[in-house]
């Protein structure tokens, strides 16, 4: 599993990024890959799967 923070979530569009801990791109991630409600600067574990715009993460839950 990656790490990193919620950069940004809309619920209303129910989509956001994440920003990983390894300092790479941004992750999108839709919420239909949350296990977790999730908020903005929350650290959160996650998979990432191939999307049709490249990479989604996925299995996002939050962590301590």
């Amino acid at each position: 599993m990656k790490e990193g923070i919620v950069k940004f979530f809309n619920y209303s569009k129910g989509f956001g990024f994440i920003k990983p801990s390894d300092s790479g791109a941004d992750i999108f991630v839709h919420e239909s890959g949350l296990v977790d409600e999730i908020e903005e600067n929350d650290k959160v574990e996650y998979e990432e799967e191939e999307g049709r715009k490249g990479l989604n993460a996925v299995n996002v839950s939050v962590i301590d």
